[in-house]
């Protein structure tokens, strides 16, 4: 017996030129290196240029995740780009990815879970890949969340940053006999009562502005670390895995503290967490992928390994994927 799977083939990322230290934020913010690094974990984060979009960015990384996937544009039949900062308010901004990569087939859209957009573009991309919709798919987390930032309030304006991440996943059929394989499994939960916990004031129906972020940290925080690893044991316990069979854990860039008490909880050693957040801050729904292709880059992460995802985003957001390479 066989069966379909959805298998991740290839990851590439990209970072914006400019990147700005904390000392740099102090010259204008009412805060200090120490500040930021001592609740934050975050020493620098990447600001995109004038004239870089978010699909420029998405494309940057699409293209390198081709490359390690040893696959064409033309191998494309889906594209899903997850991001809360689109080129436009329409059309999506995956399709302007299709058409800067030249692909001519198959389908393309965004979807919008704020930082948790990458677990849950996996779970979308797996349903479709799995009913056979499409056979090799691009999911892309981009954004230039920088353009949502009030730089006056040091609460939020120091966490977060821009980039993009993205990965190649392909159906295959496999044997049952050959054990777990592709994406073993994922769970993904909204909360709508806590909205005003994390979000952006403004938006095309309500204000007609952009809007910038604004958050309950404290709050958010304390929501993080709870419906984070609730999610992990939930999509544990599906795949009928334990954490102790975990190679390495690829969590959402928000925050060294969050990363450290969700690990902590669940008992992952500290030597199978990839911890990126210092490089690049916030990058909502691009930083897994980020982080992702950091550790593939360096070795670290191999073919055969067993890597769990985890996020949490505004909404309230959140999910995890386990992922078999």
């Amino acid at each position: 017996m066989t069966k379909r799977v959805s298998k991740l083939i290839g990851v590439g990322a990209y970072l914006p030129e400019r990147a700005v230290s904390n000392d740099d934020l102090t010259q204008t913010v009412d805060t200090s290196d120490e500040w930021i690094r001592e609740r934050t974990g975050i020493r620098q984060r990447h600001i995109a240029a004038d004239h870089e979009l978010t699909s420029d960015l998405a494309t940057h990384a699409a293209r390198r995740a081709l490359e390690n996937a040893g696959v064409t544009p033309d191998d494309i039949d889906l594209i899903v780009v997850s991001t809360t900062t689109p080129d436009r308010t329409f059309p999506a901004t995956a399709a302007y990815v299709q058409e800067k990569l030249g692909i001519r087939r198959g389908a393309a859209f965004d979807l919008q879970a704020v930082c948790s957009g990458f677990v849950f573009g996996l779970a979308t991309v797996d349903g479709l890949l799995k009913q056979g919709t499409a056979e090799t798919a691009l999911l892309i987390g981009a954004e230039t969340f920088s353009r949502l930032l009030d730089w006056e309030d040091r609460s939020t304006c120091v966490l977060f940053g821009d980039g993009a991440g993205a990965v190649v996943l392909k159906a295959e059929e496999v044997a049952d006999s050959d054990g777990p394989a592709g994406i073993l499994g994922h769970h993904i939960r909204t909360d709508g009562r806590k909205a005003d916990l994390l979000y952006v004031d403004g938006g095309p129906s309500s204000t007609g502005t952009i809007g910038h972020v604004r958050m309950q940290g404290p709050q958010v925080f304390k929501h993080a670390v709870t419906n984070i690893s609730t999610a992990i044991v939930e999509v544990l316990k599906g795949a009928d895995v334990s954490i102790d069979a975990v190679d390495w854990f690829v969590p959402h860039q928000a925050n060294q503290r969050i990363l450290d008490g969700v690990a902590k909880k669940l008992g992952i050693a500290e030597d199978r967490v990839v911890s990126t957040v210092a490089n690049h801050g916030n990058t909502s729904a691009a930083s897994i992928p980020l982080a992702l292709n950091t550790a593939v880059a360096d070795g670290r992460i191999k073919k055969g390994d067993l890597v769990l995802f985890e996020a949490m985003g505004g909404g309230f957001t959140w999910g995890a994927a386990l992922v078999k390479l």
